[in-house]
């Protein structure tokens, strides 16, 4: 069977708040390693009502206490928000306290809109995006922390040498697809909101990569947006949320994510349902048979040596149910033989 994670964005509903969102996280974190899901990610963004995941090392620190077994780690930190010094110093010290259940997926992206990315601090001068200087950052924050046999270097981060989580590069297009493979590094696609260059990317990925103290050979995921419930019609009905809420960030009227019956009640243009339906094109939505049947047919397409997915529900109960069918039917999911993506 193909492992499965879980990307968490700790969820704002209408009528919640963030913390109750980051509540939902946390209790969500023990029932996905008790339902065998590999890793559970959290991913970083600011400024966005719906998304309570801004401090990532923060919330990781939590989820992994709460847990045992499960693999914790970011999907992703946004590394031009950050100093290298920064990440490493935090991630350090979560592999201390968690050996051997770390991640650190690590994206390009700023994951905000450029003010918020100046009140970060790393919009650097004469308007030089610090996304520039994105794979220099990436090998002096794994320097920080691989181990060496040689004199310490300054800054040194403590926890530093030897306090390494596994190192991810995330990405939606090209860019980081080679870099993960000239690095050696594995290697997360974001199809789940950016499906036009998965093949590309991880066709790009296969063929730039280089073994490394990492890796020998290439390591890739996948993440997808996937709703289960019941029934297709109910989990078509629950699906609305997602709709109107991408609708709500397509047109900058960012909010909490709204209810199913929100969605329901909105009066949706032809150009705006247009709008979501093609957005949504990509989401596996449906009954546990669809569901399953979805994750092979992309495993198929892919090769993926793994699928991470990300549900989007405007109740716990319903992202918890979710995933428990998703688990339920994983068993299903036959990941022999599928075609290497070109």
């Amino acid at each position: 069977m193909i492992p499965l994670s879980v990307l968490d964005l700790a969820t704002v509903a209408s009528g919640s708040t963030p913390a109750q969102a980051l509540t939902d996280t946390i209790k969500m974190a023990t029932v996905v390693e008790q339902l065998g899901y590999k890793r559970m990610w959290v991913a970083e963004h600011h400024g966005m009502p719906a998304v309570a995941s801004s401090a990532p090392a923060v919330l990781i620190a939590h989820l992994a206490q709460a847990t045992s077994t499960l693999r914790v780690g970011s999907g992703g930190v946004m590394l031009p928000n950050h100093s290298p010094l920064v990440i490493a110093e935090q991630f350090g010290t979560l592999e201390a306290l968690h050996p051997g259940r770390i991640d650190l997926g690590l994206g390009r992206a700023p994951g905000t809109d450029q003010v918020t990315a100046r009140a970060l601090r790393r919009i650097q001068g004469g308007g030089r995006d610090a996304a520039d200087s994105f794979p220099d950052d990436v090998v002096e924050l794994i320097n920080y922390l691989a181990p060496s046999d040689g004199p310490l270097g300054h800054p040194a981060p403590v926890p530093g040498r030897g306090y390494l989580p596994q190192v991810w590069l995330l990405g939606s297009s090209l860019f980081s697809a080679e870099l993960a493979g000239i690095l050696g590094l594995p290697y997360s696609f974001a199809y789940h909101f950016s499906p036009a260059h998965l093949d590309g990317a991880l066709a790009l990925y296969r063929s730039s990569f280089r073994a490394s103290v990492f890796l020998r050979e290439p390591h890739a995921m996948v993440a997808v947006s996937v709703l289960c419930a019941p029934s297709i019609e109910e989990a078509r009905f629950l699906a609305e949320s997602s709709a109107l809420s991408i609708l709500q960030l397509r047109t900058g009227r960012l909010g909490r994510f709204p209810s199913p019956e929100e969605a329901a009640a909105y009066p949706f243009s032809r150009a705006e349902r247009s709008l979501v339906d093609e957005a949504m094109a990509t989401h596996v939505i449906g009954d546990p048979a669809t569901v399953r049947d979805g994750l092979a047919e992309l495993h198929r397409r892919t090769a993926a040596d793994e699928l991470i997915i990300s549900t989007r529900a405007h109740s716990y109960e319903t992202r918890l149910r979710s995933l428990e069918l998703v688990a339920a039917s994983a068993g299903s999911v036959n990941p022999a033989a599928p075609a290497k993506a070109s």
